[in-house]
């Protein structure tokens, strides 16, 4: 299954997510649990202020004042019926399933009184025995904590840890949303230009001024497209010499066919004329045999060298590449001075590319001379 990069970052995000979630919950439950224990001590002082010995007796006066104090609403019940109160209808009679109040043993936290509503509005409830020596002494006080105050003080607790944790899951979705669509932005760029690539468009792409891995990649790319450029212009210029020498070596074939031809007409001239001025037409013959001796090693580029070296006389290998310059000369007015050696001087090599090494360096010096100059051998 492919899975986008996007995704791939989004997960554990995801992951943070619950688990920021789950603390969040935890320490608003903490926060609320805490809040409910504070409320619970609050309404247990009351408890235990009242439970001790006191000279006075509870009057509306007092229980007033004691509700200014706590925020609780009191009633005191003697023989089951309401005496006195705070509450708005004095003669509110109180609940029959609330169990006297038990003081918490050492090292347990002290709760709320269980619920229950009198007079359409929720409280928690707390039943104080008033026994001897209490001036009160046989009656029941009941302590109402109204549960709207409870779940304010709750809500006002958990608050705090629920926004920081909404708000923080917020800016990191928001923060991770941005710096992966950015992220996948520039990685999509990047794979366009690898299919321009690909298509045969080598031109560099921009490279970010960010110094990441993204940055490194780019310029890698870029890198790449370089090397693939030249390498197409290699193989275009391969492509065109290879085309070219196809070309090429077809037609040195023919010259070469048509310089055998020619050359086997001056022969079956003069072998028909006898009486002809045959110089002429020999040089004519052993030019024709340098073009295609020319054309032959033209035909032969790229293999190795055969390297078959027999005695020559270099005498007469020269003097064969004078009588070949010696029509240019005369016809350009250039004086080619050349006196062979009494004697003949025999060496070791190749007869061809002698000559054709001692053509080239007279050809040249004939050329370098010019009309009305000397080449003296």
């Amino acid at each position: 299954m492919r899975l986008s990069l996007r995704y791939r970052l989004l997960l554990p995000l995801a992951l943070l997510l619950l688990g920021d979630a789950a603390a969040t919950a935890w320490a608003a439950a903490i926060a609320a649990r805490n809040a409910e224990a504070r409320l619970a001590e609050q309404q247990w002082a009351v408890v235990h202020t009242l439970a001790e010995p006191r000279p006075f007796p509870l009057t509306e006066r007092v229980l007033e004042q004691m509700k200014g104090f706590s925020g609780a609403e009191f009633l005191l019940v003697h023989g089951g019926r309401p005496s006195i109160g705070t509450l708005p209808d004095p003669n509110t009679r109180p609940p029959a399933d609330v169990p006297p109040a038990v003081a918490a043993e050492r090292g347990e936290e002290h709760r709320l009184g269980p619920p229950v509503t009198v007079a359409g509005t929720e409280y928690r409830c707390l039943r104080l025995p008033l026994r001897e020596p209490q001036p009160n002494a046989g009656s029941d006080l009941y302590i109402f904590y109204p549960e709207s105050q409870r779940q304010t003080a709750v809500r006002d607790a958990v608050r705090p840890p629920l926004v920081l944790g909404i708000v923080g899951g917020l800016a990191a979705i928001g923060l991770t949303l941005a710096i992966g669509t950015g992220l996948v932005r520039r990685i999509r760029k990047v794979e366009q230009s690898t299919r321009a690539i690909a298509a045969g468009d080598f031109r560099p792409m921009p490279v970010p001024a960010s110094k990441d891995e993204l940055s490194d990649l780019c310029r890698s790319v870029n890198d790449m497209a370089r090397r693939l450029a030249e390498y197409q212009d290699s193989m275009q210029r391969s492509e065109r010499l290879r085309v070219l020498g196809q070309f090429s070596g077809g037609l040195a074939h023919q010259l070469r066919n048509a310089a055998a031809g020619a050359r086997l007409a001056v022969e079956v001239f003069l072998a028909e004329n006898p009486t002809a001025d045959r110089e002429p037409l020999q040089v004519a013959l052993r030019q024709l045999a340098r073009i295609e001796t020319n054309l032959r090693q033209f035909l032969e580029l790229g293999k190795p060298p055969a390297g078959a070296k027999v005695p020559c006389d270099l005498v007469e290998l020269v003097d064969h590449v004078v009588s070949l310059a010696g029509p240019q000369c005369h016809h350009a007015g250039i004086a080619l001075a050349w006196q062979a050696p009494g004697e003949r001087l025999m060496i070791r090599g190749d007869p061809e590319q002698l000559s054709h090494l001692f053509g080239n360096v007279i050809d040249n010096a004939v050329q370098a001379a010019g009309p009305g100059g000397m080449v003296e051998i």
